[in-house]
């Protein structure tokens, strides 16, 4: 712990305090942070001075990181598809896989405007990247968190993103009769006994966008069976899982009635994203 007194007096005081603790890059993504500056400006002054209050926030960050709270809560803030997005303890950290969603959507589209709905958007990463990344895209996404939406509706704005934002239990509150071109949704996949929930990261997010069941399938279910209500003819629904439930939402889209099933995989090679096609007929 860092005592008052001990509070570095320096940007390489900061650094040799951090040293052992938590990696020396985090340490400076904090510095960057605190001083509004570069890294290259970090490496080669490490005599500038930190005044109080920024010694005394370089402490707390840096025990609270030490104490393994993710490095996205504590910046507040976390890139995804080459933009920042606030984030916060209300709302599922972005992750680099879940990317591959906008670029199967992308390669997809051949509308001028289609129509786009994100399931369980919590900070809107999805729903304001296909908004900003497939002009002319009519975009809605939907939480059943209130703070979630808050955060989003704060990304769209701050991004300049044009997204409906909607309060709902994944398809509740969706009036019937209105179809969409692409559903798309990273749920909850994890089984609710797992060991990792109790691990790095997710200690801190929240349980209800983690867990689902005791396969982690509940919530993937729910949305291959609902989601056909709501596409046109020939949509597409795609669904991040779990790289070893690749089979079980295979079998539940073809199940359903969906063609055209196949399942993606991720930069790392592993089964990410359940494609499927509503029949045309």
């Amino acid at each position: 712990m860092v005592e008052p007194a001990a509070l570095p007096q320096t940007v390489g005081d900061a650094l040799a305090v951090a040293r052992g603790r938590i990696p020396p890059g985090e340490a400076r993504m904090f510095l960057r942070e605190i001083l509004a500056c570069t890294a290259a400006r970090i490496a080669a002054y490490p005599e500038q001075p930190l005044t109080p209050g920024q010694a005394s926030r370089f402490g707390d960050w840096l025990i609270r990181r030490e104490a393994g709270e993710p490095m996205a809560y504590l910046l507040g803030q976390r890139e995804f598809y080459g933009r920042r997005f606030q984030v916060s303890p209300a709302v599922l950290i972005p992750r680099p896989e879940t990317e591959l969603i906008v670029d199967l959507v992308k390669a997809r589209c051949r509308l001028a405007a289609p129509r786009i709905l994100d399931l369980g958007t919590g900070s809107g990463a999805l729903a304001v990247t296909l908004a900003l990344e497939i002009p002319g895209a009519r975009v809605s996404a939907v939480d059943v968190s209130p703070a979630a939406l808050d955060l989003a509706r704060s990304n769209g704005v701050s991004l300049d993103a044009q997204v409906s934002f909607i309060e709902s239990d994944w398809l509740a509150a969706l009036p019937a009769g209105q179809f969409f071109d692409f559903i798309v949704s990273n749920p909850p996949y994890i089984a609710a006994g797992d060991p990792h929930l109790a691990l790095g990261d997710v200690r801190f997010e929240p349980p209800g966008a983690l867990a689902s069941g005791p396969a982690g399938l509940d919530d993937l279910c729910h949305i291959a069976m609902a989601a056909p209500d709501f596409l046109v003819p020939g949509g597409w629904l795609l669904m991040e899982h779990g790289y070893d439930q690749g089979p079980a939402v295979r079998s539940l889209l073809a199940e359903r009635g969906f063609e055209r099933v196949e399942t993606v995989r991720d930069l790392a090679g592993l089964e990410r994203v359940g494609v499927g096609q509503w029949r045309c007929n």
